[in-house]
């Protein structure tokens, strides 16, 4: 089928691919703008993991200061050249993350900067959790490994629901600007600041205060 140019500016407004991209990912769809969106992520995601072992040591240090300034957000976003850090859309990306930081509170940036204790204590509770409500013994693993999974999705950054789109997760955002860039991009670590607000955390050295 003919692939119109309407189309192809809405699938370019919605993802912000490249014209040649989008019109390859219509005709492959048969015009579908949504199933495009989905062909251009799982495109994304081959070519993010193709750059993912590249070094990333240029970037920028995001801000995001909430009305009010009551709450802040700093966070250290990598890619491979200063000439794509300085880039718009580069810039844009790096300030949304911190946004999203700022909105969603994630605890670290990936599930493997969780420490084992605190999974152990979280799995603990989803157990007693299921016991208490009546589950059989049998069905307990899979029902802690689902509530962990989710827990992740909460807790993680990468696998957060992007809060400008939920329908994709930070990690997906990242993917696509990897797919869009052509260079490899990392959030390496992030603090978020609420006036008022003291944990332990902020008695230990600067150093260990993020998620790095």
């Amino acid at each position: 089928m003919d692939i119109t140019a309407q189309q192809v500016k809405e699938l370019r407004t919605k993802t912000g691919a490249g014209i040649m991209d989008c019109k390859a990912a219509l005709a492959e769809t048969k015009g579908d703008v949504e199933k495009a969106i989905e062909h251009l992520r799982k495109s994304g995601v081959l070519k993010a993991a193709k750059r993912a072992d590249r070094p990333t040591g240029e970037g920028m240090i995001a801000s995001y200061v909430h009305a009010g300034s009551k709450l802040a957000v700093l966070v250290e976003i990598n890619c491979e050249t200063d000439f794509v850090a300085k880039t718009d859309q580069f810039q844009v990306f790096a300030k949304d993350v911190a946004m999203h930081i700022a909105a969603q509170n994630p605890l670290v940036v990936s599930r493997e900067q969780l420490p084992e204790d605190v999974l152990a204590k979280e799995k603990d509770i989803f157990r007693e959790q299921a016991l208490a409500s009546g589950k059989p013994e049998k069905i307990l693993d899979r029902i802690v490994d689902g509530r962990i999974e989710k827990y992740y999705s909460q807790t993680c950054l990468l696998e957060q629901p992007f809060v400008k789109d939920t329908d994709i997760t930070v990690e997906d955002l990242v993917k696509q600007t990897i797919a869009t860039l052509g260079e490899n991009i990392r959030i390496t670590r992030f603090v978020r600041m609420k006036l008022g607000e003291t944990t332990p955390e902020e008695e230990k050295p600067a150093s260990d205060a993020c998620c790095a």
